[in-house]
């Protein structure tokens, strides 16, 4: 097995990469002290300070976790690929059980507490998936033709999918679909078996926006309640029935306008920021409130960065993102294997996701979702699994064939 030494590694070290990261960094740490302090309805000193330096740490953490994986070639990491999949498995059953996930806002089962801070096993589920998948597909392409192989690679997928369905947090159980689609397609999968997957899903995501739609409440799936007013304010749908009452038709109104006021504020704020923004802690948005206190520094930090920096600053930060997914391109290209490549693939195809759903619904392009934005929005467990995930980056390109 290939070592280099330390001044090999070094020499191998992608430090476009790095400087990518730390521009991302600096951006999250310093928009998410602006989201959190200038807000009148927060005035809790304590909060904010904590808040702020919780990511600090969790983004040190994270580095000295990501510059940990870069010293152990990621093929001997792979051979616990399974581990860590049937682990994070526990980890969203135990969350599943009362008792032991901790419920957040809309009942929602989706953390474990530990002590001052809460962990979610959804967030490491996907590298625990990333990684087992890509030493599954690894397998020569000849052995990934038959059915079966492909159906336990969808089983691979199905589990991890259904247990976070169950949460619920539908946000980040479609985040693994696109992974193990392209997973699988980098994996050479022939291409009839994708195409059946692909139609799948399709009458899935179908049936899904029928129901929302046009079903009648005898007939609907079990969507939670404040699922199906996501997706009915994303298509502009009343939330009365035709055949409401007065006072259910008044009831519904009051709970669409307050479902629609995220979506609607983060626009504005997005909008109001005009080409150099209102200058660092100054937005308006969040610091009076309509921009909610309690989103504004996680799910919608984009709108605060987009209203104090402007188009500039928002092109900034796509201009990052877009960097980082072209390095995790480029380097599963030179992977020294197929191991190294659909690792590359898994990460870089994540990363994309989380950013285009994350800015989609902060540009009213998406529906709202709890999909964080890597490295900028504040949340321990998304930072620590981003800067793991682009650790395994930096290992596969220190790695590579000579």
């Amino acid at each position: 097995m290939f070592e280099p030494t330390l001044n090999q590694r070094e020499q191998r070290i992608e430090w476009r990469l790095l400087v990518t990261l730390l521009g991302l960094m600096i951006i999250g740490a310093a928009f998410i002290y602006s989201a959190t302090t200038a807000n009148e309805l927060a005035r809790n000193v304590a909060l904010y300070k904590r808040e702020f330096v919780k990511q600090i740490a969790f983004y040190g953490l994270g580095v000295a976790c990501a510059a940990a994986i870069c010293l152990v070639d990621y093929r001997r990491l792979a051979r616990w690929s399974l581990v860590a999949y049937w682990f994070s498995i526990l980890l969203l059953v135990a969350v599943l059980i009362p008792g032991i996930g901790s419920t957040h806002g809309w009942g929602a089962r989706r953390w474990l507490d530990l002590g001052p801070i809460g962990f979610q096993p959804s967030e490491l589920s996907k590298l625990g998936f990333i990684l087992a998948m890509a030493n599954f597909l690894s397998r020569p392409p000849e052995e990934l033709r038959s059915p079966r192989a492909f159906l336990k690679a969808l089983g691979m997928t199905v589990l991890p999918f259904v247990l976070i369905i169950k949460e619920p947090d539908l946000g980040s159980a479609l985040v693994l679909l696109p992974v193990g689609l392209a997973m699988m397609f980098a994996a050479e999968v022939p291409g009839r078996l994708l195409k059946r997957l692909v139609g799948c899903v399709g009458a899935v995501v179908t049936l899904l926006i029928v129901d929302v739609l046009f079903a009648p409440p005898w007939l609907r799936l079990p969507l939670e309640e404040y699922q199906r007013d996501r997706l009915l304010v994303y298509f502009g749908r009343d939330f009365a029935p035709p055949n409401a009452t007065p006072a259910e038709r008044a009831r519904a109104l009051e709970r669409q306008r307050d479902k629609r006021l995220n979506v609607e504020q983060a626009l504005i704020s997005v909008g109001s920021g005009g080409l150099i923004g209102k200058g660092w802690t100054q937005g308006t948005q969040k610091a009076l409130g309509f921009l909610p206190w309690r989103v504004a520094h996680n799910d919608f930090i984009f709108s605060v960065i987009a209203e104090e920096k402007g188009f500039l600053g928002s092109v900034t930060v796509l201009a990052l993102y877009t960097m980082v997914l072209f390095l995790g391109m480029r380097i599963a290209s030179q992977a020294r294997d197929r191991l190294g490549k659909l690792l590359a693939v898994g990460i870089v195809t994540m990363l994309f996701s989380h950013v285009f759903i994350n800015i989609g619904m902060n540009i009213g392009l998406m529906p709202v979702t709890g999909i964080p934005l890597p490295l900028l929005s504040y949340g321990g467990t998304s930072v620590l699994c981003s800067l793991v995930a682009i650790g395994i980056l930096q290992n596969i390109h220190i790695y590579r064939r000579a």
